[in-house]
């Protein structure tokens, strides 16, 4: 080998190992990248980080735990197993929730965004706070199967999590507490809010025709249960769909037991609805088009579903496609792309 050779080979091989070595700048997490930004035509939100100070230390081991199997019994499940960027933190393969085991849950997952501003979670509202929220899909014996004890054995005895909570507490403690806050920091911070309809709003971007008509039958016909600007009410309603009777779930009732929240869910937020199929708590709808001949169509509702489905009543073929062109203007192109959400197990070559 000639020595031109040897040192070209050298100079390659010691620029791609330090290549390596370094971390990437898209995984880098500032202090800028942590600051709450509100956007300032949402109402104040339910959670405010006041006793849990954003930092991106704390930030970082909230997306290490978020992407990490180890939270899960046979370390084969993570968070984002199910919960995927590219579908707004929802899970487009699969109709309901798939857990360890090959095991399968009786709900489709839900979008994880603009949390800070629920005041509970889960499809009947079984949670009532964003800091314990996470508990649920750790401890369920169809998804993670795992227990906080077990989960805290195994993160005391890795050295990554020692480095990392050491870095976010200023002390070597892990505690379940800790762990819960992390990942709230890293979930919590999931805003989206720079869709085309927001720019719209703000006078930055202009509709077509097509959408102008569709925003105006949602705000005549969908509204009052898909309110903006979070497009949710954030109530409980029974949409009408018949009863799937192989899951046995009768929805808020299981929670309040009450006779009226039988088969009634959580209105789910319509952001990035173009991306968070399949539709519906049970997944039972693929397309978006299948969601809208439902709701289009008062012959389709169940004896049991709430009165103000009838507001909508019978749409046009026009009609519903000019909704579903309104609807993709939900699609948050910048924040299904934030790169601070990116898994820090990623590598860009």
């Amino acid at each position: 080998m000639s020595n031109k050779l040897f040192f070209l080979l050298f100079v390659v091989s010691t620029f791609f190992l330090a290549f390596m070595q370094d971390l990437p700048d898209y995984l880098i997490i500032t202090k800028k990248d942590v600051k709450l930004k509100l956007p300032k035509n949402f109402p104040k939100p339910n959670y405010t980080f006041k006793n849990n100070k954003l930092t991106p230390e704390k930030f970082v081991l909230g997306r290490a735990l978020f992407y990490d199997e180890i939270l899960s019994k046979d370390n084969t499940v993570s968070c984002a197993s199910c919960h995927q960027q590219i579908a707004a933190f929802s899970h487009i393969d699969h109709k309901l929730s798939h857990g360890i085991y090959g095991r399968i849950g009786n709900r489709n997952i839900p979008a994880l965004q603009n949390l800070i501003w629920n005041k509970e979670f889960m499809w009947d509202g079984g949670i009532n706070h964003i800091e314990i929220q996470a508990i649920a899909p750790m401890t369920n014996p169809l998804e993670m199967d795992e227990s906080l004890p077990r989960i805290l054995t195994k993160l005391k005895a890795s050295d990554k999590y020692k480095d990392l909570f050491y870095k976010a507490f200023k002390d070597s403690a892990i505690s379940s507490q800790r762990l819960l806050k992390a990942l709230t920091q890293f979930m919590g911070l999931m805003i989206t809010n720079q869709s085309k309809y927001d720019k719209y709003i703000a006078g930055k971007d202009e509709f077509n025709e097509e959408e102008k008509q569709g925003l105006t039958l949602f705000e005549k016909k969908c509204a009052s249960c898909h309110t903006a600007p979070l497009f949710t009410n954030n109530e409980y309603k029974n949409n009408g769909i018949a009863v799937d009777t192989s899951l046995h779930d009768i929805g808020r009732a299981l929670i309040t037991g009450g006779e009226k929240d039988y088969y009634s869910y959580r209105v789910p937020t319509l952001r990035n609805i173009e991306r968070t199929y399949p539709y519906m708590h049970d997944g039972r709808f693929r397309k978006l088009k299948d969601v809208i001949n439902f709701y289009g169509d008062p012959a389709n509702f169940s004896e049991t579903s709430d009165p103000l489905l009838q507001k909508i009543g019978l749409l046009t073929f026009d009609e519903k496609q000019q909704i579903i062109a309104f609807l993709k203007t939900l699609t948050d192109y910048e924040f299904l792309r934030d790169k601070r959400f990116i898994d820090p197990n990623f590598r860009r070559y």
